[in-house]
């Protein structure tokens, strides 16, 4: 694990507000103290940066929002490779863009269209070998390119307060960072119930949700450290005494004992293979 080289940046979303079922009316801004950090991560305003809105239904949009927001920043190197399917992904111009880029941002939308169009392509074979070699190469996503970052990779689900089993679908996703599922908008949109139902299912792994205009800077697949203005909530099912997912019919209420859990917030660090908070003093720097 911690021969990774690479850096990755999560990021639970911050949607314009307004009709959220339609995303005409949600596109996805991130707060410029987040893209910032994601710019400094990747060499500073003359990295080459790569927008992948293959998530979204209104890739065009997107992209040209964040070439806005990137460019407001300083930035004078920033792509938008559109891909809709996946012949795009093996394309030279696309190939070419993966391997030169310092950054790849993942948009949000839908993390399905992510996995369904680039993952076992070889732009995926890229991303995943340089992200493994290449000191100071980032990939960023937010939101729905956050959550394609796992392994077992959260598709969608029900977001009641209820904790049912059948509640979460899990897919998989790009297998960047397999110790992790990956969950967005935590707070906003309610997902402690499936979230939760993720964990039971495989508690060997930690539940990571990310509140929205928040995310987390991961290096050598390993140490976190939580930016942005909302909070990290991290679920750990190691230590787990009840976990009743295995024996219960779909649409049964779950129940799970001593599920220890963190609730982290800027500047906090986080180490995965450890299972370690490290919390910084009161008077630290908000970063």
């Amino acid at each position: 694990m911690h021969s990774i080289k690479g850096t990755l940046i999560p990021i639970g979303g911050n949607e314009d507000k307004g009709n959220e079922s339609n995303e005409n009316y949600t596109l996805e801004f991130i707060d410029e103290g987040i893209l910032y950090h994601v710019v400094q991560e990747a060499g500073g305003v003359d990295a080459q940066i790569v927008v992948i809105p293959t998530a979204s239904s209104i890739p065009v949009e997107v992209g040209k929002s964040y070439f806005d927001a990137f460019t407001k920043i300083g930035c004078t190197n920033i792509h938008v490779l559109d891909i809709r399917n996946k012949e795009d992904s093996e394309k030279e111009t696309s190939i070419k863009l993966i391997k030169s880029a310092n950054c790849i941002m993942f948009s949000g939308g839908n993390q399905s269209k992510i996995t369904d169009k680039i993952g076992g392509t070889t732009i995926h074979t890229i991303l995943v070998d340089r992200y493994k070699n290449e000191e100071g190469f980032v990939i960023a996503g937010t939101s729905a390119g956050a959550m394609a970052m796992a392994t077992e990779m959260i598709a969608g689900g029900s977001a009641t307060d209820a904790f049912i089993k059948g509640a979460v679908d899990v897919y998989k996703g790009l297998g960047l960072i397999p110790e992790l599922i990956i969950d967005t908008h935590f707070i906003k949109r309610g997902r402690f119930g499936r979230q939760s139902e993720a964990v039971a299912k495989f508690p060997d792994l930690l539940g990571i949700g990310l509140a929205e205009d928040t995310g987390m800077i991961i290096k050598n697949g390993n140490d976190c450290t939580v930016i942005g203005s909302g909070m990290v909530i991290v679920f750990d099912g190691k230590t787990l005494t009840h976990n009743n997912e295995k024996v219960l019919k779909e649409g049964t209420p779950m129940s799970m004992a001593n599920l220890t859990v963190h609730v982290l917030s800027n500047s906090d660090q986080y180490d995965i293979k450890n299972r370690k908070v490290e919390v910084l003093p009161i008077e630290a720097p908000f970063i």
